[in-house]
């Protein structure tokens, strides 16, 4: 008897005949784009992959991802996918999401997914404002932002989505950008290898209400002075002329340094993204807030030490199984005080 092998899959497969409706120009095509050529270089049968989504323009993804998924409510979208992924974790479960969904009325889900460890993909989409509802400011928005619900300027201090993702002790966090595709494209594959939460920013552009969000990383011009590539193993290097460079001081903080005049990659800090603890990976988060220093992406930590909530809670239910047996509803319903109710 022979095995019917297969064809592979490919990009096709994971598309849909729905109508994709985001407004021309949004980053969002280029997100589905990468998410939907990476998906079948995984290894992973089609219909085992679940997305899942809140409310938002990012949340229309599962209609375009020829997958199961959920299209759930404002925020719960990581509450919905850890069900998922404690009743079936063989499934591949991914959230999209965007930076008001998640970090605002969604925030402490987010917050809660990813210190247990769930072995969820988060794409993060943040174009720093709300897109659908038409132009108000975000837990992301700039500081003094002025937007329709801001019109002298926000008050707040934004959110860094790959500071809070580190603070909850996230064990995979990194940030990509839309149009980066070489580099989304590969973010992606590194977050999918990844066993527990995995937690990817991705800088998009809102044409229509946040035109420009991200233009200093973004313009080609200018991107080699402002963006710095995270890779592991490698000294942390940024420059057209790959002429600069992040040193560790002796009080333990970072600075900017040009090399040349006796500073070489050897005096740099090498990139350390199995490091067991988060605070170095918070230490480069924050570089993008201090004036020199660049905005850095890619993989920020990426630790595969810690155990997955649900295969912890599966261990836990086998245990009580193997000693109590299996249960059983009916007397579990009868076990107490019963009335009649006539």
């Amino acid at each position: 008897m022979t095995t019917a092998v297969l064809p592979p899959l490919t990009k096709k497969d994971f598309q849909t005949d729905q109508e994709v409706r985001w407004c021309p120009g949004c980053g969002d095509y280029a997100i589905l784009s990468a998410v939907q050529a990476v998906f079948p270089e995984l290894g992973i049968k089609r219909e085992n992959f679940v997305v899942v989504s809140g409310i938002g323009c990012s949340s229309r993804f599962p209609y375009y991802m020829n997958t199961y998924g959920f299209h759930s409510i404002h925020g719960r979208a990581p509450a919905v996918a850890t069900g998922i992924k404690v009743a079936r974790p063989e499934l591949e479960v991914w959230v999209a999401t965007g930076d008001g969904d998640a970090l605002a009325i969604g925030g402490n889900h987010t917050i809660h997914m990813l210190r247990r460890n769930v072995g969820i993909k988060v794409l993060l989409f943040n174009n720093r404002i709300y897109g659908l509802t038409k132009g108000q400011y975000s837990p992301t928005s700039e500081f003094h932002k002025m937007t329709k619900s801001t019109p002298y300027g926000s008050p707040d201090r934004p959110f860094n989505p790959v500071s809070l993702a580190i603070g909850a002790e996230s064990t995979f966090v990194a940030r990509s950008v839309d149009v980066f595709q070489a580099h989304l494209k590969d973010t992606l594959k590194h977050a999918a290898a990844h066993k527990g939460s995995a937690f990817i920013e991705i800088l998009q552009n809102c044409n229509i209400f946040n035109d420009g969000a991200w233009f200093s990383i973004t313009e080609k011009d200018t991107r080699s002075e402002h963006v710095i590539q995270l890779e592991h193993g490698k000294p942390l290097v940024f420059g057209k002329n790959r002429d600069k460079g992040i040193r560790r001081k002796p009080d333990g903080d970072i600075e900017v340094v040009p090399l040349g005049n006796g500073v070489t990659e050897a005096d740099l800090v090498v990139h350390d993204a199995h490091h067991p603890r988060p605070s170095y990976a918070f230490l480069l988060s924050h570089m993008e807030h201090r004036p020199g220093f660049p905005t850095p992406i890619g993989v920020f930590r990426a630790w595969d030490d810690l155990p997955r909530y649900e295969d912890v809670m599966k261990e836990q239910i086998n245990e009580v199984i193997a000693k109590r047996g299996p249960g059983d509803l009916g007397k579990l319903l009868r076990a107490g005080d019963t009335w009649e109710v006539k």
